[in-house]
C-alpha cells in the first residue's frame, strides 16, 4: 500500500503543479498526521491519503467562485480526490471514506471518527500558526483547549505553539 500512497502523493503535486505553497502545506499536514498516529488509533491508508488530498479542491473552488473559503473547498474537494483515486485503483469503500472526510474537514461535528480527528488536529497544527496571532498564549491556549479534537494534537498544539 505505501506504493499506492506514494502514488497518491506525486497525483496531488501534479495537480497542485508549481503551487509550492499547497503542496508544502499537503505535506506538513500529512507529517502532523503521521505523529498523531503513532498515539491515536486510525487507519493509516485512509489518514494518509486523507491529509495529501485533504484541499485538493481549492483550485476548483477559486476557479469558479474566486474564493479558497473552506466550505467551498468541501463542496469541490471530493470529485477531484474520487477521480485521483478511482484512476489509481483505490476501492469504493477506501475512497468514499477519504471523499467524506474531505467534503467535511472545516466542519468538526459532521463526520466523527477517528480518521477524521487526526486530520483535523494535523491541518489544525499547520494552520494555527499560519492563521492565528500566537502572541497572546492565553487567547492561544484558549483556541487549542476548544479546538483540538484528540489529546495528542492538543498536546502537541501546546508544545508547538506555547512552547510547554
Amino acid at each position: 500500500m505505501a506504493d499506492r500512497i506514494a502514488q497518491v502523493q506525486t497525483a496531488m503535486e501534479e495537480y497542485f503543479g508549481d503551487d509550492a505553497r499547497r503542496i508544502d502545506h499537503a505535506r506538513r499536514v500529512t507529517a502532523f498526521a503521521c505523529q498523531l498516529m503513532d498515539m491515536e488509533p486510525a487507519t493509516p491508508d485512509v489518514v494518509i491519503a486523507t491529509a495529501l488530498l485533504h484541499d485538493i479542491g481549492i483550485r476548483e473552488a477559486e476557479r469558479k467562485y474566486g474564493s479558497a473559503a473552506g466550505n467551498l473547498q468541501e463542496v469541490e474537494g471530493p470529485p477531484v480526490a474520487r477521480e485521483i483515486l478511482s484512476r489509481l485503483g483505490f476501492g469504493e469503500a477506501f475512497i468514499n471514506e477519504v471523499c467524506t472526510i474531505i467534503a467535511s474537514h472545516h466542519s468538526p461535528g459532521e463526520v466523527d471518527t477517528d480518521n477524521f480527528r487526526i486530520i483535523w488536529d494535523a491541518d489544525w497544527l499547520v494552520n494555527l500558526g499560519d492563521e492565528c496571532d500566537t502572541s497572546d498564549m492565553e487567547k492561544l491556549r484558549q483556541i487549542i483547549d476548544r479546538t483540538f479534537l484528540t489529546r495528542t494534537g492538543k498536546a502537541m498544539a501546546k508544545r508547538i505553539y506555547l512552547k510547554g
